[in-house]
């Protein structure tokens, strides 16, 4: 069997790189493994663990999230707003006590089937129709009361009334948008950016700021995801 030549030229070669002297000329072959082994290597950044919550309205907004966040941090979904870096909602809240970034505008609708016969509402025949005491053959479709887009339509629109107690319950914009298109009798509301299909506004019902909020003063990979959002 053949033993290898021990090589000085490689063992003075190793031991300027700080790597211990070697007699076996085999390494000879490997020696560019050895310089990357005997450097030193950098330590590579862990992306950080981000919680973001969304409204069902807000969650158009989301992907810009992901696109924000690129890879300095992970972007995980919780159904608790409490327990989220970001919350995003459309809309400011009737209280708010966290620092909040406009990131965007939205505007409120109301919206109905393209064949339906209701016109152009104005705001006192729209309040009319919401608090029952408008055509009673219309079908009325509204949101739980602490969904946000149903918070700025009583705000604004039913200011201090009672939503008729006939009006159906939409659980997102989603399923709104949904009755809207395959109902041809019904009105609802409904955010632009959910506005597809079949349907046609007859009312603005206001243009309101998509809100990031946070629960603290944003630093670090948040603070540049918030950045990125308001670009």
């Amino acid at each position: 069997m053949l033993r290898p030549y021990p090589s000085a030229a490689l063992d003075e070669y190793l031991f300027r790189l700080g790597c211990p002297p070697r007699n076996d000329i085999f390494l000879f072959l490997i020696s560019s493994f050895l310089l990357f082994s005997c450097s030193p290597s950098t330590p590579s950044t862990m992306p950080q663990l981000v919680s973001v919550y969304a409204t069902s309205a807000a969650q158009p907004w989301l992907p810009e999230v992901y696109a924000c966040a690129g890879s300095s941090a992970v972007i995980s979904r919780v159904d608790d707003p409490s327990a989220a870096d970001i919350v995003l909602r459309i809309g400011e809240p009737s209280f708010l006590d966290s620092p909040a970034f406009q990131i965007d505008a939205e505007e409120i609708l109301i919206v109905t089937h393209r064949q339906s016969p209701i016109q152009n509402l104005e705001l006192e025949t729209a309040r009319l129709l919401f608090t029952g005491q408008g055509d009673p053959s219309v079908q009325v479709w509204v949101y739980a009361s602490e969904e946000d887009v149903q918070e700025v339509f009583d705000r604004v629109v039913i200011a201090g009334s009672r939503i008729s107690p006939s009006a159906w319950l939409a659980v997102n914009p989603q399923h709104m948008s949904d009755t809207l298109v395959n109902e041809p009798n019904t009105v609802g509301v409904l955010p632009r950016r959910w506005k597809v299909g079949d349907v046609r506004e007859i009312f603005s019902v206001a243009i309101v700021p998509v809100l990031a909020i946070t629960q603290s003063e944003p630093q670090g990979v948040i603070q540049e995801i918030l950045a990125c959002l308001q670009k």
